[in-house]
């Protein structure tokens, strides 16, 4: 049975049993979770972060970009748009492939640009290099 719509449940820690209708997300761990939404019953882990995923709600829940499940058997790809479920279609391996190694590229960027901010302090402050 394919889930059709979700509700967001706000929680700190995401329960051992997840209903199939529920997006469970986690502000403090940044993760949203869910069971697939085309029934298999398997759980889907969405990381929010600038680079992943993004979760806004304003009243309802919306978790973007889509979801390609392309690890699992179903293969299922879908977004969801204010508590609802969207499906996007089928996506090639090809296509796939090249989604992932774009999402790697933008997340290592945001982690080197990130990481690289306290030996810019350190330089400037110093002088110098770090030993």
């Amino acid at each position: 049975m394919r889930t059709r719509r979700v509700v967001p449940a706000f929680v700190t820690h995401v329960p051992h049993k997840l209903d199939p209708d529920t997006l469970y997300i986690s502000y403090e761990y940044s993760t949203a979770v869910h069971l697939c939404a085309c029934g298999c019953e398997r759980e889907v882990v969405t990381p929010l972060s600038p680079t992943q995923w993004k979760a806004t709600f304003d009243g309802e829940i919306s978790l973007s970009p889509s979801i390609g499940n392309w690890g699992l058997p179903c293969r299922s790809h879908y977004v969801i748009t204010r508590g609802v479920i969207q499906w996007a279609g089928t996506m090639s391996d090809d296509r796939a492939a090249v989604n992932r190694q774009s999402d790697h590229a933008l997340r290592d960027a945001a982690i080197g640009a990130h990481s690289s901010w306290p030996r810019r302090l350190w330089r400037r402050l110093t002088g110098g290099s770090r030993a």
